[in-house]
């Protein structure tokens, strides 16, 4: 069944970041849209709704299986993205893609449902291909999106989506209703992790969500215009070469996950180190040269993978299964509030300052990571932030 599970997050993920690299020219072509800030206000609204989505899909679960929310909530956001492939008016496509999004959000409890149905001994591995999983789906997402923008119309791009989400709602039915899968699995999980429960900070799930609250803020930032930037800088103007550099950070978390498994090593500990690689990355991209742009995209797809993998393995090793869906949505509010800040700012720095902006608002916002894991849990947790990467 997780095999399952992963598939449809994977469709899921895939169904999400098709438009991602591009809504600045969907905006352009469709709407006639070419304010920057607008975009950022928009990325602001889907960052919102997904706020609100998660923690409320997360709270009926408590009384509604997960796959039962997943049957309705995604064939609903399957209609509403026909809606948007039919709409012509902007304002209509704003309020018809922010409700899609409100729906499309219930795919989000897929993660901790695969997490309470395994051990906590394979979380470490389950988080990293989950990871993966969405990097991967960030990958043939921007592809997919990439071609559709340059060889047919970006308004194609919904019908994908519709697709995607018909077929999750398809594959949780099949679950649901083949007698092979018992989906009321739960595994009970002990607290046999490795630290005792006396050094687990008071307010945990708070502190990693403040601290990947600037972390997920810093990386969204650079997102919306990165493909703008990448074509003003070099000598290529197609969206399908524009989505592959924009992908890069997902194909290097496909191989650090593989040589992972090659050499049998569990997920890193280690977070300083991938912070302090990840500011290196981000600086690296804000120079305007195409090879040291794709230098810094590699360097940063390692770092980001290691770092935000490792901060999920934390908030699962001190949750308990009955809780995995409300802690981990508390944490998503954190990580989305920080996208949606960056949502706010984008468009307003790169309309004052230009496109290179916001890789330097970026790594500083990972200096500002660092500091707050430092000064959060230097004491208790010295020895094993430390950890060979």
């Amino acid at each position: 069944m997780k095999k399952i599970l992963i598939i449809m997050t994977l469709v899921a993920v895939v169904s999400d970041y098709l438009l991602h690299p591009f809504y600045p020219q969907f905006f352009e072509a469709r709407f006639g849209v070419t304010d920057p800030e607008l975009v950022g206000y928009y990325f602001a609204a889907i960052c919102f709704m997904v706020m609100i989505s998660f923690p409320f899909w997360a709270y009926v679960s408590k009384k509604v299986a997960e796959l039962n929310i997943l049957i309705y909530t995604q064939c609903i956001a399957g209609i509403l993205a026909l809606f948007c492939y039919w709409t012509n008016s902007y304002v209509n496509f704003w309020i018809i893609s922010l409700m899609m999004i409100l729906f499309k959000g219930s795919y989000l409890l897929v993660y901790p449902y695969i997490l309470k149905i395994t051990t906590k001994k394979e979380h470490s591995k389950v988080i990293g291909i989950l990871s993966v999983i969405v990097h991967l789906g960030g990958v043939l997402g921007a592809v997919i999106g990439g071609v559709t923008v340059d060889v047919i119309d970006a308004s194609y791009i919904f019908l994908i989506m519709a697709l995607g989400d018909f077929i999750q709602m398809g594959m949780s039915a099949y679950l649901l209703k083949n007698k092979t899968y018992d989906t009321s699995k739960s595994i009970e999980n002990k607290k046999s992790i490795a630290f005792d429960d006396k050094i687990i900070p008071k307010g945990f799930v708070l502190k990693i969500g403040l601290i990947t609250l600037v972390l997920y803020g810093s990386g969204f930032i650079t997102r919306p215009f990165f493909s703008s930037y990448w074509e003003y800088i070099s000598i290529y103007n197609s969206k399908l070469v524009s989505g592959t550099i924009y992908a890069i950070p997902a194909f290097v978390a496909l191989l650090v996950l593989w040589w992972d498994i090659k050499i049998k090593k569990t997920t890193s500990s280690g977070i300083i180190v991938p912070l302090c690689i990840g500011i290196l990355g981000l600086w690296i991209q804000g120079i305007p040269i195409p090879g040291l742009v794709v230098l810094g995209r590699i360097l940063y797809g390692w770092a980001v993978f290691r770092a935000i993998v490792r901060f999920d393995v934390l908030l699962f090793e001190f949750s308990n299964p009955e809780t995995y869906a409300i802690d981990y949505s508390k944490v998503h509010f954190f990580q989305n509030l920080g996208v949606l800040i960056s949502s706010f700012i984008v468009g307003v720095l790169v309309d004052q300052y230009g496109l290179e902006i916001p890789f330097t608002v970026a790594w500083i916002g990972f200096g500002i990571t660092l500091v707050l894991f430092a000064v959060f849990f230097k004491i208790k947790f010295k020895s094993f932030i430390l950890k060979a990467t």
